[in-house]
């Protein structure tokens, strides 16, 4: 899942002398550009819609070992290189029951996730998803879930979440289940959000 851009820095130590106001600036503009080569290299690497694998059900993880944990250490430094919040196995072309994403600033690994809705509460908010480009439209979600799995070496996992987390982990286990935000959103969004990716969809073959 993608995040907003947290670009909103306010510097208050702004410098009354030109020069180490003027050197200041070039960091801050190399530093940018750096993130933007990053995010395309990171993009690059993350399946985008039309791709057949987005639409694959993934299979359950058997075998909790090193090659797992690197998956795993792979797609968290991609979901922060790509500036996003949440990023499903499948996304990066592998099959399996396992996402990661962001709870709260901390990095959560989960594997043969199960989420089960706490309550009938339900909100609509605007998503976006790191293989749908700037596509966002509106989704209906569980504003509590419950989320039990297993990390990735195999120990139990149990997290009551709610609000954003909460979001982020049912868009996660979608792409699992072979499902995008365009298949939730309401018929006009869809037919906006087509609009858009259509063209693409072309210019890949």
């Amino acid at each position: 899942m993608s995040g907003h851009d947290d670009d909103h820095e306010h510097h208050h130590d702004h410098d009354h002398e030109g020069h180490d106001h003027d050197h200041e600036g070039h960091d801050h503009d190399d530093e940018a550009r750096e993130r933007a080569a990053r995010r395309q290299i990171a993009l690059a690497q993350v399946r985008q819609y039309g791709d057949p694998v987005l639409r694959m059900p993934a299979n359950e993880v058997e075998s909790f070992d090193e090659e797992l944990e690197s998956l795993a250490g792979r797609m968290i430094a991609l979901m922060h290189d790509a500036d996003g919040i949440g990023l499903a196995a499948t996304q990066v072309g592998i099959v399996r029951r396992m996402f990661v994403f962001s709870n709260e600033g901390e990095d959560t690994v989960v594997v043969n996730p199960v989420l089960t809705p706490k309550g009938k509460d339900t909100e609509v908010d605007e998503e976006g998803c790191l293989s749908l480009g700037a596509v966002r439209m509106p989704v209906e979600r569980s504003v509590k879930v419950t989320l039990d799995g297993v990390d990735v070496h195999g120990e139990p996992l149990h997290l009551e979440l709610e609000g954003l987390p909460a979001r982020v982990v049912q868009h996660e286990a979608d792409h699992l289940d072979g499902r995008l935000i365009i298949d939730r959103t309401d018929p006009e969004s869809r037919r906006e959000a087509m609009a858009q990716l259509r063209p693409r969809l072309i210019l890949s073959r």
